[in-house]
């Protein structure tokens, strides 16, 4: 009997000293948390669908980490969030005082983009979670005379773009040169709020690649109105429920070879993570744990889900752990689909 014993004492030895090293990281971690000002860093313009995200999730977040910290929420635009990328990559502290949220297109730029912009390698950020998997909407003013994606195949159609790595601006780009849409790209306005006041005053006469959780908030009553025609979705099979609801044509359904829809599966498949929340590199793996388990208490939270119904923002969460899976995948998509992807995309 006493040889079987060691074994088990060991075993019992070291279950303890795991605990107690447990233990001590949730001590340690809530120590440094308390009373500390985390930057929540937000690379887009005040205003739009991110801001309005982000700034929720700011409210609430903080009561659940540890030691409950005060989220100072920061904004700073440009680039399609690549300013803000860059310096969440390069400038701010990788102790966990600091996480933020940039556009899904700032995390595949390095892979399907201007890699002397995006000057990160998007697969070392800590992964927090995504708020949203997203549905993108092309949509026309009832005076354009466009109502399907058969008619944006024959007929220009001029559309507000903004930052680089906006999705307005490199959407309607991409069905351009891989479906050949015949979208007039007007680039420029600082985010989809501007764009949107555009199509409002006739300077454009629509927008293709905002998310319907930006778009319906404040500007839904439009299509209610019947001012504008969402002639367009771009969502996972079956599609959104409310656009196939109102008949809208999903592009996946529309006739496209293989390598086409590859190609198009890259750039679009990002909007699974539509809302992304990440840290700088190199945060220890037991901060980066708080953050993603407070971002996951957080989307259960029931005042944080009632803000987001008053404001529109609807949520549907995906981990952190998929985000990440999620990035790792279209990092690892084969060569030719990434050059076709990105000549797309310039």
């Amino acid at each position: 009997m006493i040889p079987a014993e060691r074994p088990i004492a060991a075993t019992l030895a070291a279950l303890a000293l795991c605990a107690g090293a447990s233990a001590v990281r949730a001590a340690e971690t809530d120590a440094f948390q308390a009373g500390r000002k985390v930057e929540f860093l937000i690379g887009a313009a005040a205003g739009g669908g991110y801001g309005l995200y982000a700034n929720v999730l700011a409210h609430h977040i903080g009561k659940h980490i540890p030691g409950a910290p005060l989220i100072v929420p920061r904004l700073l635009d440009g680039a399609g969030s690549l300013t803000a990328a860059n310096q969440l990559y390069s400038n701010l502290p990788r102790d966990g005082s600091s996480f933020g949220a940039v556009f899904t297109g700032a995390i595949v730029e390095p892979l399907i983009g201007d890699r002397a912009k995006a000057r990160y390698d998007s697969r070392r950020f800590g992964f927090i979670g995504s708020a949203n998997r997203e549905t993108i909407v092309c949509f026309a003013r009832k005076d354009a005379g466009v109502r399907s994606w058969a008619d944006v195949m024959t007929k220009k159609l001029i559309v507000g773009g903004a930052g680089w790595t906006s999705s307005i601006r490199q959407y309607p780009a991409v069905l351009n040169r891989i479906l050949g849409t015949k979208f007039e790209i007007v680039t420029g306005y600082p985010g989809s709020k501007e764009a949107m006041q555009a199509v409002e005053k006739g300077e454009v006469q629509g927008t293709c690649g905002i998310q319907w959780s930006s778009f319906a908030p404040t500007f839904g009553q439009w299509v209610e109105r019947g001012d504008v025609v969402v002639f367009g979705q771009i969502a996972a099979p079956p599609g959104d429920p409310e656009q196939n609801r109102r008949g809208v044509q999903n592009l996946w359904d529309t006739p496209m070879d293989a390598d086409t829809r590859g190609a198009l599966e890259l750039i679009f498949d990002q909007m699974e993570f539509g809302r992304p929340y990440i840290t700088p590199p190199d945060v220890p793996a037991a901060r980066l744990e708080t953050l993603r388990r407070a971002f996951d208490a957080t989307m259960k939270d029931a005042d944080f889900l009632a803000e987001a119904e008053r404001g529109q923002l609807p949520i549907n969460p995906m981990s952190g752990e998929e985000f990440k899976s999620r990035v790792d995948k279209l990092y690892a998509t084969p060569d030719a689909l990434v050059a076709r992807a990105r000549a797309a995309l310039e």
